[in-house]
């Protein structure tokens, strides 16, 4: 009866103690799916570009010192009238209270001169003085006023200079780079950082000459970012009344929101130019894949199954469909997760 027992025992773990299999990844996971249709896009023109900052700045020191202090770095944002940094005023100080000691000396003796020309007029009127005489003291006084005018004006120009020595933001802005370091010596006309405002920023677009009166007379254009996989709506085209005689292009510049986030100047961008309205099989762009030389997407048929399957886009669509030449038919349903239906397949 032991045996027996130990038998049955050994039989029931052999059956079900043990852990159930484990199902395939992603066998349970349910693959989204999107549409191939026919719909009537806008064609375009598209057209690579760069962007540019409307406002970008090069502040530059206007007097000669040492620079003492530096506020900001590389990536800081600027309020207007914010002090950038600080060069040593003290020789510009001494400056001016050399000038303001001379003002008070040619002030001094622009009050001798005038109360010796008031005692010339009495007494000339008294016979007492001749009529050159006053005139002589006359032109003494006014030598002494015009003395005293120069010397002013010198002492607003060293008050002006002492002010160079204390740099302010233009307008508020990134900093994008800094020329300087603290304790290094700046000249009239040394850079010492430059700033860009973020809220002002265009896209300049080089476009053959032919294309110039399709955009024109479209009027219309996005842009794209591909770093960062966004699209805008440009708020102003402007055609560049120049063109190159070497490569026969044309620059248009094409303004971007205030809004926009995630790009600088300098960046890659492609502009997209409407120039009339076309109709197109559009597959969703999250859908595509490409391997290599290979461009596909996994179509989704009756059973489920994704099949892998080769296309051939075209240039028309947007920032959710591109437009399919070949491999597809309207109806048909692609994997809107490649990388899930590869697994599944």
């Amino acid at each position: 009866m032991r045996v027996a027992a130990a038998a049955l025992v050994f039989t029931l773990a052999a059956c079900g103690g043990g852990e159930p299999p484990k199902p395939a990844p992603g066998a349970d996971q349910a693959i989204s799916t999107g549409a191939v249709e026919m719909r009537d896009v806008e064609l375009t023109y598209s057209a690579e570009a760069v962007v540019e900052a409307v406002r970008q700045s090069t502040v530059s020191a206007q007097i000669s010192g040492r620079i003492v202090d530096l506020r900001f770095d590389v990536g800081d944002f600027v309020k207007k009238g914010e002090v950038i940094a600080r060069i040593d005023e003290r020789a510009a100080s001494q400056a001016v209270a050399a000038t303001e000691a001379q003002v008070r000396e040619a002030e001094a003796a622009m009050r001798n001169a005038r109360a010796e020309y008031e005692r010339s007029k009495q007494l000339v009127a008294q016979k007492f003085l001749s009529q050159a005489a006053l005139d002589r003291s006359e032109a003494a006084y006014k030598a002494a006023q015009a003395r005293v005018s120069s010397l002013l004006a010198g002492a607003g120009q060293a008050q002006t200079e002492r002010s160079f020595a204390t740099i302010v933001a233009p307008y508020s802005g990134v900093v994008s780079a800094r020329h300087v370091e603290l304790g290094e010596m700046a000249v009239p006309g040394k850079p010492l950082m430059t700033g860009f405002d973020p809220g002002t920023l265009r896209v300049t677009a080089t476009v053959p000459q032919a294309e110039v009166a399709a955009i024109q007379a479209g009027a219309k254009a996005r842009v794209e970012v591909p770093s960062i996989a966004k699209w805008v709506d440009a708020t102003q085209l402007t055609v560049i009344p120049s063109a190159d005689p070497r490569t026969h292009t044309t620059q248009v510049r094409l303004g971007l929101p205030p809004d926009v986030r995630g790009i600088y100047p300098g960046i890659y961008a492609r502009a997209h130019f409407v120039t009339g309205r076309t109709a197109a099989l559009l597959v969703p762009r999250s859908a595509v894949i490409h391997r290599s030389e290979l461009t596909a997407v996994y179509v989704v048929g009756e059973s489920g199954a994704p099949q892998l399957r080769q296309v051939r886009l075209g240039t028309a669509g947007d920032e959710r469909s591109i437009e399919v030449l070949a491999g597809l038919r309207a109806g048909e349903r692609v994997a809107l997760e490649p990388v899930k239906a590869g697994m599944r397949n």
